[in-house]
């Protein structure tokens, strides 16, 4: 296992949950992946905890306002991409079809965020960091292992994405569908899946958090056993073998069992 001290810019580096009921919520992905949740002093704002996968943070999750709630925002993951300057990145976001719902605000110490919606309608954040850099673990059990855009518009998020952080696509042709995974540099940093045939009526386009775990299969069961639901069962794929959960409360999320390197 290695930590993570910091990430290139362009790299997925964070996710976090907004909860209608953190405390609820953090109970119940705790239970699920074995997690340990630490309050954090928000000097007055809103509650917010970190999730530790032993002594280092993974994720984290923070109380819905009244108000998002009242106006219908469901709990969701968010996913924030590192960069170097978030109040550049996301003007730039706006100048190529973006809409900034939160603009560039800082989070005392621990850096800059700022919240986007894409030209395609998937949410997603910003990060500069500074006493924060991210998760300290990636691709391990109950750890950020991908991030994937689900979307009709695949050459229109290639594009935006594509000028604002500079990635770059490969296609990977996969049963049924043509994958594409996107690349900072040479590095893979997550997937669009196309939406594809009458199952997708209806969702609207989004960033998916997958985390993961040593058995797909008992997760699945876990997560039903405890109040989720089970979306698409234990699958296998190329890279191993996945499903994709639901809490109790209405956030999705996926979950992969990667297959031991060759």
């Amino acid at each position: 296992m290695t930590v993570r001290t910091s990430y290139e810019p362009g790299t997925f580096c964070w996710v976090d949950y907004m909860a209608h009921d953190m405390e609820a919520a953090s109970a119940w992905y705790a239970e699920l992946f074995g997690w340990r949740v630490e309050a954090q002093d928000t000097g007055g704002g809103p509650p917010y905890a970190m999730f530790y996968e032993g002594d280092e943070v993974v994720a984290g999750i923070g109380q819905m306002s009244d108000e998002m709630k009242g106006r219908g925002v469901p709990p969701m993951w968010n996913d924030y991409v590192s960069v170097q300057d978030v109040a550049a990145t996301a003007a730039k976001a706006g100048a190529l079809g973006a809409t900034v719902v939160v603009p560039p605000m800082r989070v005392m110490d621990a850096g800059s965020l700022a919240f986007l919606v894409d030209p395609v309608g998937a949410h997603f954040a910003l990060w500069q960091p500074g006493e924060h850099h991210g998760a300290q673990r990636v691709n391990e059990h109950g750890a950020l292992s991908w991030n994937e855009l689900v979307t009709a518009e695949v050459e229109r998020a290639e594009a935006f994405y594509g000028e604002l952080l500079g990635w770059t696509f490969e296609a990977m042709p996969m049963p049924e569908m043509d994958y594409t995974v996107i690349k900072n540099g040479e590095r893979d940093n997550g997937g669009i899946m196309p939406m594809v045939g009458p199952q997708w009526e209806g969702v609207p386009p989004h960033w998916m958090t997958y985390f993961g775990v040593d058995d797909c299969d008992a997760a699945a069961a876990k997560a039903a056993a405890t109040g989720g639901k089970v979306m698409v069962p234990p699958t296998d794929i190329p890279p191993g073998r996945f499903a994709v959960l639901q809490d109790p409360h209405g956030g999705t999320f996926t979950v992969i069992e990667l297959d031991a390197p060759a």
